[in-house]
Formats: structure tokens, sequence, C-alpha cells
């Protein structure tokens, strides 16, 4: 059986994938199996840095922990402290928008994201949004790659 699936394990609950096999086990359960989790996660990646409103600070957190950075790391990128970087990703303050257009860069050039996005649409897109933008996305017949579904 197949169906979307609200993956959340990745620490996001904006994340949907189309084409997940959901088998059930010998108690009834629902038992699913994430096959390569490394293009799943460039996917959602993509998605982030791609998607037209500014970044969550949920979102914020999965791209610095993709990247390898820690909050002190970031920091340094975006001429800031860590303490400032985690209060982004609490949610707590809105993200600067420049250190947003900077993130994204740096996420597109660390995580080698197929992006046509200059500085400028870059800039554009990170602002501050009420609303967390759904990530969808399609999972390939052959189980080995991912897709942003189109918006």
């Amino acid at each position: 059986m197949s169906k979307i699936y609200h993956y959340k394990e990745c620490g996001l609950d904006n994340v949907f994938i189309e084409g997940i096999n959901i088998c059930i086990d010998d108690d009834g359960d629902e038992v699913i199996t994430i096959s390569a989790v490394n293009e799943l996660h460039k996917a959602i990646a993509l998605g982030i840095v791609s998607h037209e409103h500014g970044i969550s600070g949920e979102e914020l957190r999965f791209l610095r922990t993709e990247m390898g950075y820690t909050q002190a790391e970031l920091a340094i990128f975006v001429h800031n402290d860590k303490q400032t970087i985690g209060r982004w990703e609490r949610g707590e303050y809105d993200i600067d928008g420049s250190a947003e257009t900077i993130i994204r860069r740096l996420a597109i050039e660390k995580l080698t994201l197929d992006v046509e996005l200059d500085m400028e649409e870059l800039a554009r897109r990170s602002i501050s949004t009420v609303p967390m933008q759904r990530i969808e996305i399609k999972k390939s017949s052959n189980n080995e790659h991912y897709e942003l579904s189109a918006a």
C-alpha cells in the first residue's frame, strides 16, 4: 500500500512524502521504510531554500544540522552569536532577513543543491512569514530518488 506519509522524523512538521510503501506487521501496526535518507534530506533542504517565504526556526535547525554546523559555527557566517541562532531556531525571534539569505546561499553551496536562484531572488524570499510552508516530496518508483512535487 502506498500513500502520502507525514515525515515528522526529520524534526519538521511540514514534510509530506508521496509514494512511501506502508506495510502492516504481525501486530497490525503500520511499518514504513525510508530508503536513501540522505537523498530525501537533500530534497527537503531544496524545498526549504527554494520556497517563496521565510524559513521557520525548525527549518533553520534542519538546514544547520544537514550542513554539519553547530550554532556557534553558523553564527560566524551571519555575524551573530550562537544564542541568537538558538533563539531563531526556537522561534523566539524572526530570523534576520539578511542572515536568512546568507544561510540559504550557504545551504545551496554546502549541500550542492540544484537551485537556479540568484542572491537577489533569495533575498526577496527571505522575509518573515506566519504560515509554515508545506514541503511535498515524491518518491520515485525505484525507491532511490526523491524530488519536490510541483507546487
